[in-house]
């Protein structure tokens, strides 16, 4: 029953790191960490869950980790390849309001400025 209170929340403490991160860091490669962190203790929470009576687990929970984790490995690869897409055309990764407000008019490549 410890095993569970740690588990759990440690879990807990990942997401809410997880989520601080989201929210707070305006890059988007550390958007990309944070989403990470999070999907991990949502599978760590999810195991801890699965296991109740000490005979036999629940085979579900151990399943839908197995989805959530092949889900998160191409939504980080979607995320990265959209973040190396913004680096060759130059364009800061960031999403912060105030820096593209204040960002100069961006030209074709065939224009000349």
């Amino acid at each position: 029953m410890i095993q569970f209170a740690i588990f759990g929340t440690t879990a807990i403490i990942l997401f809410a790191m997880g989520l601080y991160g989201f929210f707070t860091r305006p890059h988007v490669f550390r958007k990309i960490l944070a989403a990470n962190i999070m999907a991990v203790s949502v599978f760590l929470f999810l195991i801890t869950m699965a296991q109740r009576h000490p005979d036999h687990p629940d085979p579900v929970p151990h399943a839908m980790v197995l989805t959530g984790i092949v889900v998160s490995v191409s939504a980080t690869a979607f995320g990265l390849s959209l973040l190396r897409r913004l680096n060759r055309q130059e364009i800061p990764p960031y999403l912060d309001v105030e820096s593209t407000d204040s960002a100069p008019p961006r030209h074709k490549s065939g224009e000349e400025t």
